[in-house]
């Protein structure tokens, strides 16, 4: 037994002395007579929040990619780190002059989560902007790991120093043509004869901002995000453009002392990273707290931190690449999660404030159509994972009898769609809810 669960073993050594024993014997028998659990690799891990033990574990130490269960890897580092608030940028005046720098904030005018703190605030400043290229970093735009073929795909903007518009543009069909936002890009729009003309079409090429639609009219309600390609020159138009103003470039070195301005309330975007399970807002957090622990953007100095101090006193090793979950290099097992999950239950100050973080089934986030309520009560709170050949679940379970339990529960090596695994977790995870 690892250094986590003997803080909790010995904590409420009495109580377990006292607890009585649970048989297990039935929910196993459901995982053994599994038609769809038997066709590919899985592993399982149940633990009791209540009497702090283990109650079942299958495959619990076998390694599986993670997926998205990574994001919650991202929600204890930020809970650990980042403080109340998002800071928004960095700057000094200096004379008639304010520079500024990034923090890697991923919310200015993002589309869910602009507060217009930022904005208004190099919007109303009577002095001469400049945007010190000093903020850059040297990571790449995108984590080892990560699929290519994806550049255009709305769940994978690179990650940058200074987001701005979420690091995508969005299209909308507004009266039978196409809307975009930041209208800087309307320009950069071609059409194509490629494709079937019956259908709408909107691509990007791969090392440009092009993009190409098809000349068929985009349906009635019709939203689309496509990632662009961004530099600090591009930064500085988009920057222009929506503030109206001026604004120049300059190496300036961050001096020791500055000032900030927050642009959000910290649980606000972890929220809306864990719910959605949004990969931007996990990588861009994930820069700030490198940008906060060590005063430079290195999340590779970051994660080997976090598995210095917190993860390796885990029962088994993990590997992290990133922070959303994207790359197909991160290693995990079930009983790690769990291990991760009580961590974070010594985080919070209620179970309460723990479910906040975590989609609800039957009410919300990636959960939100997998779960039925109980009497109009969600019983089971997670977070899910999936890329190819790969769904998970990790997270919190109420069961009928007033059991607190948190369980992983993760697949790979399957073929075709994630959906009969789903429905399959879905019915276990209902069946311990109802015996145990």
């Amino acid at each position: 037994m690892k250094r986590i669960l003997a803080l909790f073993v010995l904590s409420v050594a009495p109580y377990i002395l006292q607890a009585q024993p649970v048989d297990m014997t039935p929910l196993k028998r459901e995982f053994e007579l599994s038609p769809v659990l038997a066709k590919h690799f899985y592993g399982f891990c149940l633990y009791d929040l209540d009497s702090n033990r283990f109650l079942l574990g299958i495959n619990e130490g076998k390694y599986f990619t993670p997926a998205s269960n990574t994001k919650t890897f991202t929600l204890f580092a930020a809970l650990k780190y980042l403080g109340d608030s998002i800071p928004g940028l960095h700057y000094v005046e200096r004379g008639d002059s304010l520079i500024f720098w990034g923090t890697g904030d991923p919310t200015f005018l993002h589309s869910k989560l602009e507060s217009g703190k930022v904005f208004q605030f190099l919007k109303q400043s009577n002095k001469k902007l400049f945007y010190s290229t000093e903020s850059q970093s040297d990571e790449p735009f995108y984590r080892k790991g990560w699929s290519i073929e994806d550049y255009q795909e709305y769940y994978q903007p690179e990650v940058r120093t200074f987001p701005i518009y979420g690091n995508v543009v969005t299209f909308k069909e507004r009266g039978g043509s196409l809307a975009v936002t930041p209208s800087y890009f309307e320009e950069f729009i071609k059409t194509s004869d490629n494709g079937n003309a019956e259908a709408f079409t909107l691509t990007r090429a791969f090392d440009t901002n092009t993009f190409f639609k098809s000349r068929a009219v985009p349906p009635r309600g019709y939203v689309n995000e496509k990632p662009f390609k961004n530099d600090v020159a591009l930064f500085i138009r988009l920057l222009r453009d929506t503030l109206k103003k001026e604004i120049q470039t300059i190496s300036y070195g961050k001096p020791s002392t500055y000032s900030t301005v927050y642009s959000n309330d910290t649980r606000t975007v972890l929220r809306e990273m864990m719910l959605p399970s949004d990969n931007f807002l996990a990588e861009q957090l994930h820069m700030m707290i490198a940008l906060q622990r060590y005063g430079k953007f290195s999340t590779a100095q970051l994660r080997k931190e976090m598995d210095a101090a917190y993860f390796s006193s885990f029962t088994d090793p993990i590997v992290l690449e990133d922070a959303s979950g994207l790359s197909t290099y991160n290693k995990v097992s079930p009983r790690s999660m769990v291990e991760l999950l009580l961590l974070l239950k010594g985080m919070v100050a209620t179970v309460e404030e723990l479910r906040h973080f975590f989609p609800a089934g039957g009410v919300d986030g990636t959960l939100k159509r997998a779960y039925s309520l109980n009497n109009g009560e969600p019983f089971v709170w997670a977070k899910t994972g999936t890329i190819s050949s790969v769904h998970n679940q990790s997270g919190f379970i109420k069961t009928r009898s007033g059991k607190n339990l948190a369980f992983s529960f993760l697949n790979t090596n399957f073929l075709g769609s994630e959906r009969p695994i789903r429905q399959e977790m879905v019915r276990i995870i209902t069946f311990i809810r109802e015996h145990y």
